[in-house]
């Protein structure tokens, strides 16, 4: 047994070492939340990122907005976070989380998404309501989710009533409400237009939504956070950062 473990503590100390050489050599991990519609984009933007500061490398966590909030009131450890609404921000911040102010990066609309054959004939966010829809929506409390709320809200109860009554799932973020209306499982969905990704631009059809609704997205760093944080959120808001935004579709902050 002693020759065992005399054997095995070289071998632990190795892998130990291994692990720690990241911070040996000075690499710097950047954590970042973000919302969940921001995966492509926030990917893209770390990969510039990345490449313009070697020692840096960011490890995104994508969610719902409202996930990531609850995560970071619970003490979940992070450096920057980019909500798809200022109401999650908000809580955050009355937590008394965040290093700074946040600001407005970008700007997103909302869409109605039906599969490719449309079998249900949806032509407006109206459609919605119409007995025997089967609607897949976000849960509660999601971004995407409060803003379709204000938008049913425009076209009166009886509208909001007849949505309700259509619903049926209710999923924890965005990209999973895509993801039913790509598979099929449903009539339609309310996403953002950046969510109409190449891998299900095939599968799916996108409908404006003409209510007078624009999803805004707030950043802002967070406390005790890595001073890399303010320049990674200052390379979101750059031109370059702009351009990468606007390459996935979302417009520019107002």
């Amino acid at each position: 047994m002693v020759r065992c473990m005399k054997r095995l503590i070289p071998a632990v100390a190795a892998m130990l070492l291994a692990a720690c050489m990241p911070m040996l050599e000075g690499r710097e991990d950047l954590v970042v939340f973000a919302a969940s519609s921001l995966t492509d984009a926030f990917g893209a933007l770390a990969e510039a990122y990345e490449a313009q500061n070697p020692g840096v490398r960011v490890v995104p966590n994508y969610a719902g907005s409202s996930q990531l909030a609850v995560q970071l009131i619970n003490n979940a450890p992070a450096d920057v976070f980019a909500s798809a609404n200022p109401a999650q921000m908000q809580y955050v911040a009355e937590a008394g989380l965040l290093a700074g102010d946040p600001v407005v990066f970008a700007t997103n609309r909302l869409v109605v998404l039906v599969p490719a054959d449309n079998p249900a004939g949806i032509e407006t966010f109206a459609d919605l309501a119409e007995p025997g829809v089967l609607v897949v929506l976000a849960v509660p409390g999601v971004p995407i989710r409060e803003y379709t709320d204000q938008a049913a809200a425009q076209l009166g109860t009886d509208f909001t009533a007849g949505l309700r009554a259509n619903i049926v799932s209710e999923e924890d973020n965005v990209r999973q409400v895509a993801a039913r209306i790509a598979l099929g499982e449903a009539d339609a969905g309310v996403v953002y237009a950046t969510d109409v990704t190449p891998d299900i631009s095939d599968s799916v059809r996108a409908i404006p939504i003409t209510a007078d609704i624009t999803a805004l997205y707030p950043i802002a760093a967070l406390q005790g956070a890595s001073p890399r944080a303010e320049d990674f959120i200052a390379f979101v808001l750059s031109d370059a950062g702009q351009v990468i935004l606007a390459d996935f579709s979302f417009s520019p902050p107002p």
